[in-house]
């Protein structure tokens, strides 16, 4: 299932994908500057050209200012290039304010896809009884014997229809309009080339009355060896999700933890496998999805902030030359410190070495365990971290 360190790994990529995209804004607003004083090629006057590419530079230097410090010097008596400064200024401020929400959606977007995925994983099997029924009707308009092994044994399959005529999973379907659509030709294929000749299956099939625990099996084996291993398949939702690699094992969890539900006898006996619901993104999806979306917005709320403490914590350091994801996870690292007051230090902290393991350079590990370590020292000391909750010291 989903933890938060997927979440928190979701958020840092959204981060950084953030950070390009406000260069490229800055780059934008230069080229903008650039255009406001082109020469007109359609004027009939003369262009000082010179006088032209000289407001350029000025205006861009002062821009640059502005883009550094926050403020420009306004003695600039010529208003042409006041005024340019200015309309890059709105300009740049208005796309990454679009870019901070649009950055924001789409990682709520791509954490939300994990459950249609997740949703379109379970309705395979409803393909696959679709494609069997289709084939029984075939069998019965046949003047000749049709050659293959006997499928409709799986039709009876009780973990099967108990997941197809679950409420939930209809109701979800349904309302998240998941759908194979043309892609049920690489399902077809599976089925009739693999599915079919697949010695596990051929064998449940031979079985006069299959147990619970048999059908549970034969289906957890489709799962395990054929829909997540089968090339075809990997590769089309590979195209679905460009983060699969990343993303396949939280949907097989899901998947393998949902078959399991409709595999068991039910305790109480009045139950039935209607009200089964299938499960959530995680275990507490509304508390997690709460962290995620403050960690993103959060961050770069007090980008500013969390930057000058980062260069004072690295003296030795010109922190221009820090790796930008290095300082994306320290600077979330400080904000999970900060504002999440049920987290431990310890654990914030070796969540993001552990993350820095796996995305950023090799010497990436030992710069962010030294500095967070320091930090969360210094500021510990000071107060500015209040931690409190079962097992914590509530210093506030």
């Amino acid at each position: 299932m989903l933890n938060r360190r997927t979440l928190r790994i979701k958020a840092m990529q959204a981060i950084y994908a953030y950070k390009q995209a406000e260069g490229s804004d800055y780059l934008l607003a230069l080229d903008q500057i650039g255009e406001d004083f082109a020469p007109d090629l359609m004027s009939m006057e003369v262009q000082d050209r010179k006088l032209l590419e000289g407001k350029k530079q000025i205006s861009q230097l002062l821009f640059k200012e502005w883009y550094e410090t926050k403020q420009f010097e306004t003695e600039e008596a010529d208003k042409e290039i006041l005024n340019a400064v200015n309309r890059a200024i709105v300009t740049y401020q208005n796309q990454v304010k679009k870019d901070y929400k649009y950055y924001g959606n789409q990682m709520l977007g791509a954490v939300d896809r994990i459950y249609d995925h997740y949703l379109a994983s379970l309705q395979i099997l409803e393909v696959l009884v679709s494609l069997i029924e289709d084939e029984e009707v075939k069998k019965e308009k046949r003047f000749t014997a049709a050659s293959g092994p006997d499928v409709k044994q799986f039709l009876n399959n009780r973990v099967v229809q108990k997941l197809l005529g679950n409420k939930s999973y209809q109701e979800n379907i349904i309302r998240r309009n998941i759908s194979w659509g043309s892609d049920i030709s690489a399902i077809r294929q599976a089925y009739k080339n693999i599915l079919k000749q697949d010695p596990e299956f051929l064998s449940y099939l031979s079985i006069p009355v299959p147990t619970l625990e048999q059908d549970f099996e034969v289906v957890k084996h489709i799962f395990k060896n054929i829909i997540f291993k089968e090339k075809n398949l990997q590769s089309l939702f590979e195209e679905q999700d460009l983060n699969w690699v990343e993303n396949k094992a939280i949907v097989k969890s899901l998947v393998n933890k949902t078959i399991k539900m409709f595999g068991e006898e039910p305790q109480d006996s009045e139950a039935g496998s209607n009200d089964i619901a299938l499960l959530d993104l995680s275990a507490n999806w509304e508390d997690d999805r709460a962290f995620f979306e403050e960690l993103y917005y959060q961050t770069l709320q007090d980008d500013e902030k969390y930057e000058t403490m980062v260069a004072t914590s690295v003296k030795n350091w010109d922190v221009e030359r820090v790796a930008l994801l290095d300082k994306i996870i320290l600077k979330m690292a400080l904000c999970e410190m900060h504002i999440f007051r049920s987290i431990p230090v310890k654990v914030t902290i070796n969540e993001y070495i552990e993350i820095s393991k796996l995305y950023s350079t090799p010497k990436s590990k030992q710069f962010i365990n030294g500095v967070l370590d320091k930090m969360a020292q210094d500021l510990t000391n000071k107060g500015e971290i209040r931690k409190s909750g079962r097992g914590l010291i509530d210093n506030k």
